[in-house]
């Protein structure tokens, strides 16, 4: 019963640990990573990195269906390309408990779009369960698990930023010695042809109405009476907002959000005067709610954009308060890091004026100021098919000024499919693969082209440029990423060519642990003819003196010689560093 801070990830990998999970699969995809990052603490858990996470999720189907609890972890829209399993698996059920632990990003913090993890709960007729705390993120992941196993039923724990990156107090508990469960051969259950699937969709029906019906007295559903005259049914981290700012009212706090436990609903609201609905995101209580014909207040004062806090419900509730808004601060947009590979390859597309469909990672940063090159952005894997699309919409000549780009990890994650149906259409068009050696943005995780697993262990390793040419691509070009000349050279010969081509831009990232960085670049002042050439890419290691010459911050430079490449006077040089 030791008693343990943790972040509210690290409990969800304890829960699972606790619960006797077997299996765990996984996309890096803040705000979810560190769960499957904490996981590999626990050795009883194999724990793997999936190239995405229809894959991760169809991991932990098939260990649910040997008879192990099995759980895959995801960020919201990770959930997307997860659902065509997750539809089916809501029918097949399960054998072993299998959850999906699904993180939200009200917000923006670092996602696409800001979509409601519920709404995809309710349209797969699939439980969702949604702690507040370390505490409860822990507990919850537990009781899906029972809760999977009672009705048959994949479950979603939904968490969300907020809940996923903060700390709380956590009791540590042990391992429970969950036994595996047989495999039997069940063909109408595990096999989803149309008239297996008609029968099984009657049968998840009757499931969410018997959940529905028990959770009246589920223990993650609890009424708080206070205050009656002031009452709020809310869930997840939205319910400390609730606690902190009308800690005399009454509180319905709800742990299974889908299905609503309407009977308890309707018992808390009949003792309320003025019924509040504070849920983040999209109104799905809400609406429930009022189609029970209950009165309440809710996104007519309670935005359905953005993250909530205890100061917007203040404000929202006109409540007097001494706490002040957050300071204003100057803007501080994010930006390539010094020495970032990708810097150096949107300064050559700039150079020769090519425009850039993107993808999600690091790179997206390439659309703003002062780079200016990625100009789309949809999906992981989407900038190869939207380029695909441009060429068969305008034509050949259209597209012979615009390049795909695409991160190694979101290539092999769906980059990998769009190519192929670039080939397999005919098309015409460049494909950039930035090659930096490890999943980015999420903060270093490995893949199947890095060689190692999620567990630590040397494996092998996708060969990208060979995985390309045996797609039938018959130029696939290696550059080093560092190489201003030969970089230009070969964009333009690619982007000349009646065919597919891919370039790969091959560098290591900047943060990459165990990278060395030999060299510091160092201006010469003597030299320099003020053109500000070298600041033209953005990197934040240099700035203009008052003079009009420039100044390389030695504590930040990486050595990457993009400046020096740039200045045609020869006013910056690379050194050994420490010289």
């Amino acid at each position: 019963m030791e008693k343990k801070v943790m972040l509210g990830n690290a409990a969800i990998a304890r829960g699972a640990y606790e619960a006797g999970v077997k299996v765990s699969a996984a996309y890096p995809g803040t705000p979810s990573t560190e769960i499957s990052e904490n996981l590999v603490n626990y050795p009883e858990i194999y724990c793997e990195w999936s190239p995405n996470e229809k894959v991760a999720c169809e991991v932990a189907i098939g260990a649910s269906m040997s008879g192990v609890r099995a759980m895959c972890s995801m960020k919201h829209v990770g959930l997307n390309v997860a659902s065509d399993p997750l539809y089916t698996a809501s029918y097949i059920g399960v054998n072993g408990g299998f959850v999906l632990v699904v993180a939200d990003d009200p917000g923006l913090y670092s996602s696409q779009n800001e979509q409601d993890t519920r709404m995809i709960g309710r349209a797969s007729m699939v439980p969702v369960i949604e702690p507040s705390d370390s505490e409860e993120a822990k507990e919850f992941l537990k009781y899906s698990f029972e809760l999977s196993e009672k009705y048959d039923t994949p479950v979603i724990m939904r968490t969300t930023t907020r809940l996923g990156h903060s700390q709380g107090v956590v009791t540590l508990k042990d391992r429970e010695d969950i036994p595996d469960k047989p495999y039997e051969k069940n063909i109408q259950k595990n096999v989803m042809m149309p008239g297996m699937a008609k029968k099984r969709h009657l049968y998840v029906e009757e499931r969410l109405k018997k959940m529905a019906e028990d959770g009246h007295d589920f223990p993650i559903n609890r009424i708080e009476w206070g205050d009656k005259k002031v009452g709020f049914i809310t869930s997840g981290i939205a319910y400390q907002y609730v606690k902190e700012v009308c800690p005399e009212a009454s509180v319905l706090k709800l742990g299974m959000v889908h299905p609503l436990p309407k009977s308890l609903v309707a018992e808390f609201a009949k003792e309320i005067e003025t019924l509040y609905i504070f849920e983040e995101l999209e109104p799905v209580i809400e609406e429930q709610v009022r189609a029970m014909g209950i009165k309440c207040i809710g996104k007519e004062i309670f935005t359905v954009q953005g993250e909530y806090s205890a100061n917007m419900l203040r404000k929202a509730l006109n409540k007097e308060t001494d706490i002040a808004d957050a300071a204003k601060v100057p803007a501080r947009p994010p930006i390539l890091c010094p020495g970032c590979p990708h810097r150096s390859v949107y300064t050559a597309l700039k150079k020769l004026k090519l425009h850039a469909a993107g993808d999600i990672g690091c790179y997206t940063l390439g659309a703003v100021a002062p780079l200016n090159v990625v100009e789309t952005a949809v999906c992981m894997g989407s900038s190869i098919s939207t380029l695909h699309g441009m060429e068969k919409a305008k034509g050949k000549e259209y597209v012979r000024d615009w390049v795909a780009v695409i991160g190694d990890s979101t290539f092999l994650h769906t980059g990998v499919n769009s190519l192929m149906n670039m080939v397999y259409n005919k098309a015409t068009g460049t494909v950039l693969i930035l090659d930096n050696s490890t999943t980015g943005m999420t903060g270093h995780q490995d893949h199947a082209a890095t060689g190692k697993t999620l567990m630590g262990e040397s494996t092998y390793a996708i060969d990208i440029p060979a995985l390309c040419r045996a797609m039938g691509i018959e130029h696939v070009v290696c550059v080093s990423s560092f190489d201003q000349e030969e970089l230009v050279r070969v964009l333009k010969e690619e982007t000349a060519r009646e065919e597919v081509s891919v370039v790969i831009c091959q560098a290591p990232c900047a943060l990459l642990k165990g990278q060395v960085f030999p060299y510091k670049c160092r201006p010469l002042p003597e030299k320099c003819m003020k053109c500000g050439a070298c600041l033209r890419p953005g990197c934040p290691a240099i700035t203009k003196n008052s003079d009009g010459t420039v100044y390389i911050n030695q504590t930040m430079c990486n050595g990457c010689n993009l400046c020096a490449q740039m200045c045609k006077f020869g006013a910056i040089e690379r050194v050994l560093a420490g010289k």
